[in-house]
């Protein structure tokens, strides 16, 4: 669908929310400002892959989160870009490697929103899906500051910041991955919508939850969510990434900013607080690192294909690649639910040409 032709998102509190399954449970946080951006709640059905026996493996298609763009990052952004409104910003500025899918959600919602998008972007193997991003990046209208590494990226980051005010145009900081406490609670709500499922018998209760750990949110989000909302499920990151990769430390500090911020509007959810050893991170993934394709997450890739699951090489083939093996070693046992955080909906067809890229950009995928 192309981005013309998507009505813009409700201008307040969308009533809609209070429909979420934590809303209902708590009435309190239909308060948190809100931006329809969702159309929840996203299926669960079984996934059968060779070598999986039935009832082993489910799916949480989360890649159908939003015709717009899907995967998780409609879920934080509906909460951060309605701060960011409510601020009044014109400008909306976040990092990302070159193929960043949170960057492409951003800057195509934040269109809908009247919010221009700048994002400062780093280095990763340039795969056909990458150039793909970047050409929908382009599309979106995004504008692209490429950095070399993390203290360039900051540095850059400052630079957007005070070209934007001299604009006038009241910047905005969207964390990476919308991973900050008012993104997190959109994965809190996640976990909720779960239990409703599980409860109506659209699946079995899980022994464990599989997502991809990037930039930590949505981990944080489900792990909170998953001990307010009465799930027994164990959690586990598959971790994809390198830069700044999120510790155990650095997750339970984010679960515990956003159940602050949640208790901040209804004092009566139960103080949970959430340690380190709460949270698992699988790290035998990652490869050679961030973006970086491997032989197991290609299989996997291949494997879920045949099953009419589209997935990519960053993230989810990762995750479902540790989701096979943890079930093919006996090591669980009972079912594992794979929480597919790519998005389904196309990509422009009209998208921008490469030309356009800055030039460091271009030298980095050789084009």
């Amino acid at each position: 669908m192309p981005l013309a032709e998507v009505a813009p998102p409700p201008a307040e509190p969308a009533p809609s929310g209070r429909s979420f399954a934590f809303v209902r449970r708590h009435p309190a946080l239909a308060a948190i400002p809100r931006v329809a951006l969702t159309e929840l709640p996203t299926p669960v059905r079984p996934l059968t892959l060779p070598g999986v026996g039935p009832g082993a493996l489910f799916v949480k298609c989360d890649d159908r989160t939003s015709a717009v763009y899907g995967g998780n990052k409609p879920r934080k952004l509906e909460y951060v870009l309605a701060a960011a409104r409510a601020r009044g910003a014109r400008r909306l500025v976040t990092t990302g490697g070159i193929g960043t899918h949170h960057g492409l959600a951003t800057a195509r919602f934040g269109r809908l929103l009247d919010m221009r998008t700048t994002i400062v972007v780093v280095p990763q193997p340039p795969t056909p899906h990458v150039r793909a991003q970047l050409r929908a990046l382009l599309a979106a209208g995004a504008e692209l500051r490429p950095a070399r590494g993390v203290v360039a990226a900051a540095g850059q980051v400052i630079r957007a910041f005070a070209r934007a005010t001299a604009r006038g145009e009241r910047p905005f900081w969207v964390s990476t991955g919308g991973s900050s406490p008012i993104g997190t609670v959109g994965f809190v709500s996640a976990a909720f919508e779960l239990a409703e499922q599980i409860a109506a018998g659209e699946l079995p209760a899980p022994a464990e939850i599989h997502l991809p750990l990037g930039s930590g949110g949505t981990l944080a989000g489900l792990v909170l969510g998953a001990r307010l909302a009465g799930l027994r499920a164990r959690v586990v990151g598959v971790l994809v990434t390198d830069i700044l990769p999120p510790g155990p430390r650095r997750l339970a500090r984010l679960a515990n900013a956003t159940l602050a911020l949640l208790r901040r509007h209804d004092p009566s959810l139960p103080d949970v607080r959430v340690a380190p050893s709460d949270f698992a991170i699988e790290r035998a993934q990652l490869g050679t690192g961030y973006g970086a394709p491997t032989a197991s997450g290609e299989a996997a890739l291949a494997l879920a294909r045949g099953a009419g699951l589209a997935l990519e090489a960053t993230y989810t083939a990762k995750c479902l690649a540790a989701v096979l093996e943890r079930i093919r070693s006996g090591a669980t046992a009972g079912p594992i639910l794979f929480w597919n955080t790519y998005s389904s909906a196309p990509l422009p067809a009209s998208a921008g040409s490469e030309a356009a890229l800055p030039r460091a950009i271009q030298r980095w995928i050789g084009s």
